[in-house]
């Protein structure tokens, strides 16, 4: 088994993202001394990204005795993976370059009768997908209405919230792998990653469940191997929003060995784990979530 915890670093660790790290630390732990823990920051959307942090997440997760078997990996330096995986999927006709904005994409929506909220899925309306129509290239596309095509929706079992489903072409559309400035987005690199780490168990936030389908699309269009996926419980702030840096989630208090023992405290409390030892909560986590070897 290989897991790993991907940040990135675009501010430090806070109460949140100290339940994901450890969930997929405890997962590992669970599995024995043969699995392994991986970090990776994930960098590579360089325009959110701040200088030093990822060094300071590193410091922040080490002083919580949170440590990688394996030197931690930076997705700036993994761009040749990405190049590849997208002139495959290029090659085989399933990315295409796009000229819609966002206020493109909004208005062909709203000749449609769809009105974009603030917070909801902004669903491709495949405006570019037989050619640019003289427009300038702003992005590439995974064409995943065309390699879905008609089929039902895609399934998936997380080991934490069950039987998921979401048919990709209808509720997403052809999504963004790459933007015309040059950054990789989310979807392809963390898929080229997981592949090329060999990550077998992927435990991250439950916020990031709804990206699971997108990715098992990529998965199967590269012919790689699916890991299996368990999202956790959010932290939320006092306005009962997802606690995040966006909305100036604390840093996690790292100054002393008591400081960080009670953040770690706090967290296994979120993922429903009991005590303040760390073999206590393995033997919790292997209880509640059985290891998928």
């Amino acid at each position: 088994m290989i897991g790993r915890f991907a940040p990135s670093p675009t501010g430090p660790l806070h109460a949140g993202s100290l339940v994901a790290a450890l969930a997929s630390w405890l997962d590992v732990r669970a599995c024995g001394p043969q699995a392994r823990w991986l970090v990776r920051i994930e960098d590579a959307d360089t325009e959110r990204c701040h200088s030093g942090m990822g060094e300071a997440i590193l410091q922040q997760l080490a002083a919580c005795g949170l440590l990688p078997d394996e030197p931690p990996v930076w997705q700036t330096q993994r761009t040749a993976f990405y190049e590849t995986a997208l002139s495959q999927l290029q090659q085989a006709g399933l990315a295409y370059p796009c000229g819609c904005s966002r206020k493109d994409i909004d208005e062909a929506l709203a000749r449609r009768g769809v009105v974009h909220t603030r917070h909801g899925e902004r669903v491709y309306p495949g405006t570019c997908r037989d050619g640019l129509h003289g427009k300038k290239a702003r992005a590439w596309r995974f064409a995943a209405t065309r390699f879905q095509g008609e089929a039902d929706a895609l399934t998936w079992t997380d080991r934490r919230l069950g039987p998921q489903q979401q048919d990709v072409a209808r509720e997403v559309g052809d999504f963004v792998l790459r933007r015309a400035d040059g950054p990789w987005a989310y979807q392809l690199a963390v898929v080229v990653d997981d592949a090329q780490q060999g990550i077998t168990d992927v435990v991250r936030g439950q916020d990031l469940a709804d990206n699971t389908a997108r990715q098992v699309l990529l998965q199967r269009a590269l012919g790689l191997p699916t890991p299996h996926y368990l999202h956790t419980p959010l932290v939320l702030g006092a306005d009962g929003s997802k606690l995040s840096k966006q909305n100036g989630a604390a840093a996690i208090d790292t100054r002393s060995p008591e400081a960080a023992q009670a953040e770690l405290s706090a967290a296994a409390r979120v993922l429903g784990l009991h005590g303040d030892e760390r073999g206590a909560w393995v033997a919790q986590w292997r209880s509640l979530y059985p290891s998928t070897r």
